[in-house]
This record gives C-alpha cells, sequence and structure tokens, in this order.
C-alpha cells in the first residue's frame, strides 16, 4: 500500500492511499461500488448505483450513515459522501485502474477535513481505519472474490491507553496479545465466542485473521483510538452457504460478550441526565 501527496482546497486535507488487489476492473468495482461488495470487506452497506443514488453504511453503533453518490463511472470511478447541506461533509472516492495482468490498483482519496488541531484525531484515526480496511479489500479479493457473505460487526468500549486496553480484550479471549504472521490462533477463554485462523496481518492493537472458525471468512480483531476510552471492535467476514445463519447467531453471541466485558455507554440515560 502506498500513501501519495494531494493538493487540497485551502483549509482542507486528504487522505490519499493506493492499494493493489487481485482481479478485473469488473470485479474490483463490484467490490467497492456496490452495497454487497462494500459488505464483504468493510461494513454492511447499501448502494443505489447511480449519481444522486443513496448510500447508507452501518457502524453497528445503531446510527446508520447516510450519503449519496456524486459521482458513478462505472468500472473506473465512485464518489460519495455526506449529503450536500452537512457543514462537516467528507468525499469518498474510489478510483479503479486496471494493472498488470489480473491485478488492478484501487486509489482512495478522502478529503475535506479541516487542518486545525480539532481535526487531528478524525484524520489520523481514518488514515489508519482505511489502511486496515483496504488491506481487508485485498484478503477479500484474494481468497473470496465475488462472494457476497454475511458481515458481524460488534463494538465496546474500554478505558484506559490503547495498548492497555488491547491487552485487557486479547486476555479476555484467550488471544495473543501479539502474533506473527502465518501462525494460526484460536480464542480459548472460557465463556468466549469461538474464533479461529491463519494471522494474515498483526500491527499493534489489531489483529487480521483468515478464519475457519465459525466459517470461512476473515477476522478482525482490534482496540481503535487512544484517550478517555478506546473502542474494542470484532469484524467477521463470512462466507459460504450457511453464511447468512451463522453470522446472525455470531452477532447476538458476540454483542453479549462484547456488553459483559466492554460495556458501551446508555447514551440515552446520559442526555436525560444533563
Amino acid at each position: 500500500m502506498t500513501t501519495e501527496p494531494h493538493d487540497d482546497a485551502p483549509g482542507t486535507r486528504s487522505i490519499r492511499l493506493d492499494q493493489e488487489v487481485p482481479g478485473t476492473p469488473e470485479q474490483v468495482w463490484e467490490a467497492v461500488a456496490t452495497g454487497p461488495g462494500i459488505s464483504a470487506w468493510f461494513v454492511r452497506a447499501e448502494v443505489e448505483p447511480r449519481e444522486g443514488g443513496a448510500v447508507s453504511l452501518d457502524f453497528g453503533l445503531g446510527m446508520p450513515s447516510a450519503g449519496e453518490v456524486t459521482a458513478w463511472d462505472p468500472p473506473r470511478r465512485f464518489v460519495y459522501g455526506s449529503f450536500a447541506d452537512d457543514p462537516g461533509a467528507v468525499a469518498y472516492e474510489f478510483l479503479v485502474e486496471a494493472g498488470s495482468g489480473d491485478t488492478c490498483v484501487v486509489r482512495l482519496i478522502a478529503s475535506g477535513f479541516g487542518t486545525g488541531a480539532e481535526f487531528d484525531g478524525e484524520y489520523d484515526g481514518q488514515t489508519a481505519g482505511w489502511k486496515l480496511f483496504l488491506s481487508n479489500l485485498r484478503l477479500y479479493l484474494t481468497h473470496f472474490r465475488g462472494q457476497h457473505g454475511a458481515t458481524v460487526s460488534v463494538n465496546g468500549l474500554g478505558s484506559g491507553a490503547n495498548a492497555e486496553v488491547w491487552g485487557t480484550l486479547t486476555s479476555a479471549l484467550g488471544l495473543p496479545a501479539a502474533a506473527a504472521e502465518g501462525e494460526r490462533v484460536a480464542v480459548t477463554a472460557d465463556g468466549a465466542p469461538p474464533l479461529a485462523g491463519v494471522v494474515e496481518r498483526a500491527t499493534g492493537a489489531m489483529l487480521t485473521l483468515l478464519l475457519d472458525t465459525p466459517a470461512p471468512g476473515v477476522g478482525l480483531v482490534a482496540a481503535e483510538g487512544d484517550g478517555d476510552y478506546v473502542a474494542t471492535s470484532v469484524y467477521l467476514y463470512l462466507f459460504g452457504d450457511d453464511a447468512p445463519s451463522t453470522a446472525t447467531g455470531q452477532e447476538s453471541v458476540w454483542q453479549a460478550w462484547m456488553q459483559a466485558h466492554f460495556p458501551m455507554p446508555d447514551m440515552a440515560a446520559e442526555e436525560t441526565s444533563v
């Protein structure tokens, strides 16, 4: 993956990342510009395939992110962002460029971030997040290209420094806090949901697995952010004939486990108390 400079409008900045992936432009377009394709490596998504069409992304926090398609040129260019009346809008542009052989380069440009210190956290967090998910796109196109799977997305909150929360998360699951690429690991803690596979990527407080349990697929376990609270996240992308039913069962199990170990605050109660 490469990062390139990009000229931005005054007072804004952008994230610009390139990821080489296997597949034809048409296959890669299906993965980055359709609801089932995006759901197979990012978050559950719905895309109305036309300029001006609606986009919905479900990050598992109970509040789907809504936006619209602002450019639609298959299989080359797809742009979406917040609705035009949102003053904090960020535009996300995907460019698909044919490479040598059966490969393409996916270029992501996320633009519109402010340049002040108040935007640094969002900018840095999205940069790290997009690097992770573009790597996940490569895994999807390598191992499950063309398949429409089922997604499990569960989040919690831990208090303390990122490294401390990561250690608590991996300990609660019985996973190694540090693992080597190519190593097979499995959840071993009593009461934790089943999860096992080969380590594809291990960086800091993130672990990416090519899964064999609970189903073939890709799994991400992460502690994201640093500050008063750190997000604890589990994303599973499951494939095969039984993937939808498996994902439904696993999501409820993971939600119960996450709530017991890393509960999210009761936002309704907090608003009532203010």
